[in-house]
This record gives C-alpha cells, structure tokens and sequence, in this order.
C-alpha cells in the first residue's frame, strides 16, 4: 500500500475573516457555506469522492475509533480514528494541538490523531496505536507524522501544569523563548513514540503561532479556523 498524507493550510479557500480562508472546522462559528464549499475543495485537491473523507467530533479524549467505510457524520466523542479500508480519508483538525498521521505500509492501517494538551497528556496516541494493531498493523512497520503545532518555545503555561503533562508525558517539559515553563508537545509525543517501537519518525517542523499560513487558537484569541491532516491509504499501481 502507498500512504497519502496531507497538511493543509489556510489560503485558497472560501471563508472570510477571521477564518479566512481555507477553514475545515465546523465548530468554529464559521458560515456553513463557506465551510461545505472549503470541504468540497479538499476532497477534489486529494482526488477523493467527498463521501470517503471521515471527520471526528473532537472533544480532547483518549478515545480511537475503528472505522470501515465512509461514515454520514463527524465520528462522535473520538480523538483518533483508525481505518484498514483503502481510500478512506481520515482527518485530523487543528490550530495548536498535534495532528499526529500513522500508517503501516504494508496492511495499508492508517490513523488520524488529535492529541493536544489533554489529549497527549491521557494517552490517546498509545489508543490510537493500540487501535491500529486491532486492525492488523504491526508496531515496527508504522511510519509517523507529527504535524505543525504550537512549539515549546512559544507554549508557555503554569509551572504547575508542565510539572504535571511531563508527569504522563515524559519529554514535553521545555522553557518558553522567555524563559518561563513551557510545552513541547511533539517532543514528548515523539518519545513516546519511540517508546512504543515506532522507527520512522517525520516531524513536520513548523509553528502554529509563528506560522501565519496556519491558523493557531492561540496567537488569534481563540477567534480562528482549524486547518486538516490527512491520511489514507492507497493500493500501489501494478503495470
């Protein structure tokens, strides 16, 4: 099987300020028409029917979801899903958190996680990795993605709170540019990772807060859109 993995950004789409423009999260306040025409958009750039892209109603939980087929609503109260079905999108929505893209090339097993702070700090990487070898994958033939998110220099919170995310996710703890305690999520989801007997590693290095081609709930006050990552799987050409 071939993996297809995509981060999109927020240009070339249809929504307006502050969404502007290539906004994929329903739940942001944004004009539902602009969002139907930006999602219609992201099936045809990755060359998929719309019906085979899978949404997740993300609530920051350690849930992994097994799917078979094309599902007729967001997949409710998960924050990873996972799928051995070809061609079968699965799609992870964020603006700070980690998208995290997990596939095993030779079943063709892919998954889609949202780990943010709270997500990371419950374990929903190790569900989704879990999830996955119920599907069929093998943990030393899953390659990994983690996406662009907040970085540790930028992410600052309560020494309290680091002291207790680097508790359950070890590798997290940073200082911000300031000076001042700090997380670094993709650090500690990396370890862990490791941890777990993934080899292949890829992490996409950018920012969300310093990035202005991606949207980040915190640089904009919470006022923002959310961009995708993507991932399916596709049966390699035979001549």
């Amino acid at each position: 099987m071939r993996i297809r993995r995509v981060i999109t950004t927020r240009e070339g789409g249809s929504s307006r300020p502050p969404f502007d423009s290539f906004n994929l999260g329903g739940r942001v306040g944004d004009d539902p028409a602009a969002l139907a025409a930006n999602q219609r958009k992201l099936a045809d750039g990755i060359g998929l029917p719309e019906e085979r892209l899978v949404w997740m109603e993300q609530i920051h939980g350690r849930t992994a979801t097994i799917v078979d087929g094309p599902q007729p609503a967001p997949v409710e109260a998960t924050d990873a899903l996972v799928t051995a079905e070809p061609k079968l999108a699965l799609i992870a929505l964020t603006a700070d958190c980690v998208p995290v893209l997990l596939g095993d090339p030779e079943t063709g097993v892919v998954s889609a996680v949202h780990a943010g702070r709270v997500g990371a700090r419950v374990g929903v990487l190790v569900a989704a990795l879990k999830a996955m070898q119920e599907a069929g994958a093998r943990l030393d033939r899953i390659e990994a993605l983690l996406g662009p998110a907040a970085c540790g220099e930028c992410y600052e919170v309560p020494a309290e709170m680091q002291a207790d995310v680097e508790k359950h996710l070890p590798g997290s703890a940073c200082k911000t540019r300031k000076g001042t305690a700090g997380l670094d999520l993709r650090a500690g989801l990396w370890e862990q990772l490791a941890a777990a007997g993934i080899a292949k590693i890829g992490v996409d290095p950018r920012c969300t807060m310093e990035s202005p081609e991606l949207y980040s709930h915190r640089r904009d006050n919470g006022r923002t859109g959310r961009f995708a990552a993507v991932i399916w799987a596709e049966p390699e050409e035979t001549e």
